[in-house]
């Protein structure tokens, strides 16, 4: 029978079962190991604020906290979303992962 990913969607080689995750945008319970996994570091107050808010600190150097959610998509919320693109024939054998941006701190 023809094959169409390699791994079949999954990542569980070797395991007989994975737990469940909730999707963060359908709220449907997909594998672990099937979900598309992002982990998102963001400030918690927006730019604006952040900047009232070290006006207003007693402390120069303060380090606003940060927040990390590692969010789980179900593949029809993560194509729809675009967050994941459907590839090629050939597109879907690159095995290599897409480069990452780089930031630089002026």
């Amino acid at each position: 029978m023809t094959v169409k990913r390699r791994n079949h969607g999954r990542n569980k080689h070797g395991r007989g079962h994975v737990k469940r995750v909730r999707c963060a945008s359908t709220g449907k319970a997909i594998p672990k190991d099937k979900a598309i996994k992002r982990f998102i570091v963001r400030n918690i107050v927006d730019a604006s604020s952040l900047r009232d808010i070290r006006e207003q600190s007693a402390y120069q150097d303060y380090a606003m906290p940060k927040l990390y959610i590692k969010m789980y998509y179900c593949v029809e919320a993560a194509v729809h979303q675009r967050i994941v693109r459907g590839r090629s024939r050939e597109g879907r054998k690159v095995r290599t992962p897409p480069p990452r941006p780089v930031f630089r701190k002026d």
